[in-house]
């Protein structure tokens, strides 16, 4: 794409807002909770915003788009499947972990079973974190930049990485959710116009489903269906839909940071409402790429939301697009940052140093945040040797992972007989 003054001038305008609103917050950090959990105050609409921006990243663009261009509609059952684990988070987990005033997962672990499970969550979780969540953001957000706008991946992430290390660093949870805020609303804004230009050019859904085959507009898969089966995608989405919603320390730490748990399961429904978006605004453009572009599409529908922003997108508002893409990723890594900080100095650095002030709390935490942006960094170069195999077998190296963490979790809650060396036994 070439971007005219007006698509620049809405970048910059961009980044400008999510900085300000940043450093806001950064001045107003000073004990532990307040950098770790933003003082446990926020209302919930920025709670619910920020949780649907931590979860839609840079690979939901592609890897959401491209399924649609495929296959249709079925991989929106993920979407749908998430709304009902948000609202499990709200209504049977949140209770326990408000009442427990913890600050991590691992750490309510260690409350209701013992320190073992603690130290395996912890280590579990940040291995994850560095080499799969990292990973996975800037492998997809390097391919949408290379396809959109053909700046170097590897420079690109770079000033990313280190933009989005420096508000993060200074401002600790609060300016992550309050920049979350308002970066949801600007990938949705975005990718909104977008698929409504899309719908135009296809003559509405009416063309569009004259267009592609009819089992495109089919969510629910027959069980021998190769890639949706109807079984996976109702019951095995849902476990790992409970890992990844109601136990992840990236999700679940914005929802700890709410005022109470009224103001908590206020963010969960809102979350939930804005979940439904992606399979309007980012399944469906697939399936208007692969209408306008079939045959390209078809032999690489990863380049489905790539080919529609590019070609599609006039001037001027592209620099929305674009805002919204870097909105995406930028969302999705200050989350892993913040949370592989709140990790590491609860969980590591509290339990060795026990009478740590609170100020060594929270510069601790500020120093690892930024060691997590250099580590990030130096992967960067990494990236170009992963491809869509990898990204897939990372992807699945987390499916592995979330069955034992969901079961340890949910009978830790269900039933008060469960021991500690049955959670860490089921854990290894």
């Amino acid at each position: 794409m070439v971007l005219s003054g007006l698509d620049w001038g809405i970048i910059i305008l961009y980044f400008a807002v999510v900085f300000a609103v940043g450093f806001r917050f950064a001045r107003k950090e000073r004990t532990s909770g307040q950098y770790f959990l933003a003082g446990r105050n926020v209302g919930w609409f920025a709670v619910g915003a920020s949780i649907f921006a931590t979860n839609i990243g840079a690979e939901h663009f592609i890897g959401l788009a491209g399924s649609g261009a495929a296959s249709g509609l079925a991989v929106g059952a993920y979407e749908l499947s998430a709304v009902f684990c948000i609202m499990v988070l709200g209504w049977l987990f949140l209770p326990y972990y408000l009442k427990s005033k913890v600050f991590t997962m691992p750490e309510y672990l260690d409350r209701r079973y013992n320190p073992e499970c603690r130290w395996f969550l912890t280590v579990i979780s940040l291995f994850a974190y560095v080499f799969t969540k990292i990973s996975v953001a800037l492998f997809a957000g390097a391919i949408l930049i290379k396809a959109v706008l053909g700046w170097d991946p590897i420079v690109s992430a770079v000033l990313l990485v280190i933009a989005t290390g420096v508000y993060t660093v200074a401002g600790g949870l609060a300016a992550v959710i309050y920049t979350d805020m308002v970066q949801a609303f600007i990938l949705i804004g975005g990718s909104v116009v977008l698929t409504v230009l899309g719908l135009d050019r296809v003559g509405g859904f009416e063309g569009l489903r004259a267009a592609v085959p009819p089992d495109f507009f089919h969510m629910i898969k027959p069980a021998s269906d190769s890639v949706y089966p109807w079984t996976g995608t109702i019951f095995g989405v849902f476990i790992l839909g409970i890992w990844y919603w109601c136990t992840d320390q990236v999700i679940v730490q914005r929802a700890l940071g709410a005022r109470n748990l009224t103001h908590s399961r206020g963010a969960a429904l809102f979350a939930a409402f804005l979940k439904t978006l992606p399979i309007f605004i980012l399944v469906l453009p697939g399936l208007i790429a692969y209408t306008l572009w079939t045959d390209e599409v078809s032999a690489n529908p990863d380049m489905a939301y790539p080919f529609i922003v590019t070609r599609l997108m006039p001037s001027g508002l592209a620099g929305l697009m674009i805002a919204a893409l870097l909105a995406a990723l930028m969302s999705s890594l200050s989350a892993v940052f913040n949370s592989c900080a709140t990790l590491i100095t609860m969980d590591i650095y509290r339990k060795i140093r026990p009478d740590a002030s609170e100020k060594r709390l929270v510069t601790v935490g500020r120093l690892v945040t930024a060691g997590i942006v250099v580590v990030s960094i130096l992967w960067i170069p990494m990236i170009r040797l992963l491809s869509n195999q990898i990204y897939q077998y990372l992807q699945s190296v987390q499916a592995y992972v979330g069955a034992p963490i969901t079961a340890v979790f949910l009978t830790g809650i269900l039933w008060k007989r469960a021991t500690g060396k049955a959670a860490i036994v089921t854990l290894i």
